[in-house]
C-alpha cells in the first residue's frame, strides 16, 4: 500500500515546531516532504502571492507553499491563534489556512489551536490524524510518542547551548523569531561570518518554558504576544553571559516594531539590530557585522586589561 506523503512548508511555525510534526507523522508511517531551502525564487514565488504589505516570512512561507504543489497528496497548514492563556500570537499564524484554501488549488490538512475556545495542542492532532484516515486512539499515540521525542530533543538543544556559556570565546546572542533566524536566505551569511571570525553564537529560542514570564517582566509586563515574550525573556537570562546581541526581524512586523524597541531600552550590552525587508545587500550586512565585532572585540580587551 503506497504511503500517504504530507508536505511541509520550511517556514514560519516549522521552526518552532518542525521535531513535533516530523515524528508525529512518523509514527503514523506518513512519508514527510520538506520544500526546498528559501532561494531568491522562494521569495519571488510568494512575492507573486502577496499583498505589498505582507512581511518578509510570510512572502517566504507563501513561496514554500508554492513549491509543495504537485509534490505530495496533503500540504500541512497550522492555525494558531492561543497557544497560552491571555497571550496570542501573530496574526498571520491566525491566517495561514485561509490564505492558503483561498491562493492554493491544492488538497490540504490543517490544524487549530486556540486555547481561548479549549481547542487544544492534543485535540489538534488528533484531529490532524482522523483527516488523514487514522483512528483517535492512533493519533493520541502518535501524539503522545511525538511530544516526547520533540520535548527531549529541546531539553537537549539547550542543554547545549548552557555549555557554550563558560566558552572563552567571544560570545554572541542572535535573536528574533526562529523563521528568520534559522532560514538560510535570511541569516546565513550572518551566521557564515560569525563563525569565520571565531564567535560563539547562541540562539534566542532556546529557553526554558517555565522561565519565559519571570524573565520576560524584566523586560516588559505589557507584551502579550507568545513568541515575542519567549525571545525577549531569553535575552534577559543570556545578558549577563554574552558580549553583544543581534536582534533579526523582518519588515513590517506588528510585534517586533514594539518588543524590539524595549529591548533596545533596557539592555545595557551591545547591540545590532538588522532588519530585513528585501535580500539586503551582503556587503552592507557584514559592514556593520565587522564594525559590531570590532566594538565587542575592543570593549572586551579593555575589560581583561581592567582586571588584570
Amino acid at each position: 500500500m503506497k504511503k500517504i506523503t504530507v508536505g511541509i512548508p520550511r517556514a514560519l511555525l516549522f521552526y518552532y515546531h518542525q521535531d513535533l510534526w516530523i515524528h508525529f507523522f512518523e509514527q503514523l508511517h506518513v512519508k514527510v516532504i520538506l520544500s526546498e531551502k528559501t532561494t531568491t525564487e522562494t521569495l519571488r514565488d510568494g512575492e507573486s502571492f502577496s499583498i505589498d504589505e505582507a512581511c518578509l516570512s510570510l512572502k517566504i512561507f507563501l513561496g514554500h507553499v508554492k513549491n509543495l504543489v504537485g509534490r505530495c497528496d496533503f500540504i500541512f497548514i497550522p492555525r494558531l491563534y492561543c497557544i497560552k492563556k491571555e497571550e496570542q500570537v501573530c496574526t498571520n499564524f491566525n491566517a495561514l489556512y485561509d490564505l492558503v484554501f483561498n491562493l492554493f488549488d491544492t488538497p490540504w490538512i490543517h490544524y487549530n489551536i486556540d486555547l481561548e475556545k479549549k481547542k487544544t495542542e492534543l485535540l489538534a492532532f488528533i484531529h490532524l490524524g482522523e483527516q488523514l484516515g487514522f483512528s483517535y486512539i492512533d493519533s493520541y499515540k502518535a501524539y503522545q510518542k511525538a511530544k516526547r521525542l520533540s520535548q527531549e530533543r529541546r531539553k537537549e538543544k539547550i542543554e547545549d547551548q548552557k555549555e557554550k556559556l563558560s566558552s572563552s570565546k567571544l560570545k554572541i546572542l542572535l535573536a528574533g523569531h526562529p523563521y528568520n533566524i534559522y532560514d538560510p536566505y535570511i541569516s546565513k551569511e550572518i551566521i557564515d561570518y560569525l563563525r569565520k571570525e571565531n564567535i560563539e553564537i547562541l540562539y534566542s529560542d532556546l529557553i526554558e518554558k517555565e522561565k519565559i514570564d519571570i524573565s520576560c517582566a524584566e523586560i516588559s509586563t505589557d507584551i502579550h504576544w507568545t513568541h515575542s515574550k519567549e525571545m525577549m525573556a531569553s535575552i534577559h537570562e543570556y545578558q549577563d553571559f554574552v558580549d553583544g546581541i543581534i536582534l533579526i526581524s523582518s519588515f513590517p512586523c506588528g510585534p517586533d516594531s514594539l518588543s524590539m524597541e524595549m529591548i533596545k531600552r533596557k539592555v545595557n550590552i551591545p547591540l545590532l539590530h538588522l532588519i530585513f525587508e528585501q535580500k539586503n545587500n551582503d556587503t552592507g550586512i557584514l559592514t556593520r557585522l565587522e564594525s559590531f565585532l570590532d566594538i565587542l572585540k575592543s570593549k572586551k580587551e579593555k575589560n581583561h586589561e581592567r582586571n588584570h
